[in-house]
């Protein structure tokens, strides 16, 4: 049976509840409780985020954790269990991946939470293996920071619910107040009230830090899609060494000076 099938019943008995008194609650027929208990269906999101929320849970912990007499949640902090995540799905109650075009960039800082918005961005299925499990959003970058990911790809990034997972070197989606939506390289581990450290992939840019409480979202990098194909890597010019050569000596400066 599924998490959400055994936990289910395990919370609702815990209650002292049975299957007609919880559908009365959630306002659908007893039959349907039934279903979800035997794993015969699944609740769709709305009702899931209901339930969940009954039972003073985050849809997270009430899918993905086996909760029993023994289970005790994990802390709510700012870097974990931020919030309810806003998410579409097809007809047949699948997860879309929402587009969110360059255009939409600024919109999407007053909009990331709200249904109706999400609902309106372009949406898209893949069916590759590793997109199957967990929730994934495209955006689509500008600029040439992240070199050799090419201006106008589109980076299909993992919803990350504990900021505190964040690891050093790896490439993430960063939604900030301040900075809009970037793709970025993580310098640091996401520390609590401490600055997250961002590099960009081309040297000729400075990493720069955003403070914790400025963000907002935190996207995985999982695949991108680009009709730009890579060009044969250019013999070095004097140009590009000189850039190597004054990005060593500021490093090396820096290094120094710490």
């Amino acid at each position: 049976m599924s998490n959400i099938s055994n936990n289910l019943k395990y919370l609702r008995k815990k209650k002292g509840l049975t299957q007609q008194n919880f559908a009365d609650i959630m306002e659908i027929k007893r039959s349907l409780i039934g279903a979800y208990e035997e794993d015969r269906a699944e609740p769709k999101y709305d009702l899931l985020k209901k339930i969940a929320e009954y039972f003073d849970l985050t849809i997270d912990e009430f899918i993905n954790e086996k909760i029993s007499d023994s289970w005790k949640p994990k802390p709510k902090s700012q870097g974990s269990n931020l919030r309810v995540l806003s998410i579409s799905v097809d007809q047949n109650d699948r997860e879309n991946i929402e587009l969110v075009p360059v255009k939409a960039s600024a919109g999407y800082l007053n909009g990331f939470s709200d249904p109706q918005y999400i609902s309106d961005l372009p949406k898209f299925q893949l069916p590759l293996p590793a997109l199957r499990q967990g929730t994934f959003r495209a955006f689509e970058i500008m600029g040439d920071s992240m070199l050799p990911v090419q201006p106008g790809s589109i980076i299909i990034g993992e919803y990350l619910d504990n900021w505190n997972e964040v690891k050093t070197g790896e490439t993430y989606i960063v939604i900030s107040k301040n900075e809009g939506v970037v793709y970025k390289r993580a310098g640091n581990r996401f520390r609590e009230n401490k600055d997250l450290k961002l590099i960009s992939d081309n040297k000729v840019y400075d990493p720069y830090t955003i403070a914790a409480d400025d963000i907002l979202e935190i996207w995985k990098a999982k695949a991108y899609i680009s009709t730009s194909l890579p060009e044969p890597a250019p013999d070095p010019t004097m140009e590009t060494l000189t850039q190597m050569m004054a990005q060593m000596q500021k490093s090396i400066s820096q290094l120094n000076k710490n």
